[in-house]
């Protein structure tokens, strides 16, 4: 299955009390890379939900966004450590005293210090945050499958297309060349004559050149192996799986035949189809960095 690299998706319920809200994006990337955004009291979550993701996404660059608005559910208590407030409001008093500076500590001034606070979820039950929060971000993750999959079926399309292009020139190819030897000879025996004038023309001479130079200059391989990798192609794109690494080296084996071909062929209108074929070639390359 085609699926672009880049898509949307976002699932929101209310589950447990809470109001959960999922959103997950992403980009073209080589590899699978995550990062996500979430409430701190929930990053113990992060690495469920990063799982979760990889095991429907294999490349791209996602971002994950958790969201969580507590309705009915009593799940935070914050308490303040007195002794230790205290203790920063006489080393206050005694800086203000020492510097002759107004000694002016307000509650507000205290609630900056570190550590005099602490936050503590009361009564979460983990395993079922974690079942509803699943369950919003399987959602999520089904929304944003279907956007790549749209995606990846317009890649597809254009894909085969430029396949289809390439074969018909594959066949011109064949075609051309085939021809090639003939001309080759026709005017090899044109030149023999107009230089060795009233001499004789040694026709077996002539037919021994033309091997070696039909030989020399054969693509019939690599015309077969275009072929070959062009059905390899239409192939993998059929397959349920991811498929962006498979076609990019198959896309490098007709890149390396039409170099060949270009190389080897000594014909100008050879020459102009494989200059068309290894732009259509690059646009498929082009392609592909979209692919999953």
């Amino acid at each position: 299955m085609v699926r672009s690299m880049t898509g949307y998706g976002r699932a929101e319920a209310e589950r447990g009390g809470r109001d959960i809200t999922v959103e997950i994006k992403s980009v073209n990337s080589r590899y699978f890379e995550y990062s996500a955004r979430m409430p701190r009291s929930y990053m113990f979550l992060d690495d469920r939900l990063k799982k979760l993701v990889n095991a429907s996404i294999s490349r791209g660059k996602i971002e994950l966004s958790l969201t969580v608005v507590n309705i009915d559910a009593e799940e935070v208590t914050v308490s303040a450590n007195l002794k230790l407030a205290q203790e920063y409001r006489n080393a206050l008093r005694e800086m203000s005293e020492a510097l002759g500076v107004a000694d002016d500590v307000t509650a507000a001034v205290l609630a900056r210090f570190p550590d005099l606070f602490t936050t503590r979820r009361a009564g979460l039950d983990e395993e079922q945050l974690w079942a509803d929060v699943q369950a919003v971000a399987q959602a999520a993750i089904e929304n944003f499958a279907q956007m790549r999959t749209a995606e990846g079926e317009k890649l597809k399309a254009d894909i085969a297309a430029r396949l289809d292009w390439l074969e018909t020139a594959v066949g011109e190819i064949e075609k051309t060349s085939g021809e090639r030897v003939a001309r080759y000879t026709a005017r090899l025996n044109e030149r023999l004559k107009t230089l060795l004038a009233e001499t004789p023309v040694d026709e077996a001479r002539i037919l021994t050149e033309a091997a070696i130079f039909g030989d020399k200059t054969a693509v019939d391989e690599e015309t077969v192996r275009l072929r070959s990798h062009i059905q390899q192609y239409r192939a993998i794109l059929m397959l349920n799986e991811p498929v962006g690494r498979k076609l990019d080296f198959l896309t490098q084996e007709l890149n390396r035949e039409a170099n060949t071909i270009g190389s080897k062929a000594q014909d100008l209108a050879i020459t102009r189809l494989v200059v068309d074929m290894k732009a259509e070639i690059e646009k498929i390359r082009e392609q592909l960095q979209n692919i999953e």
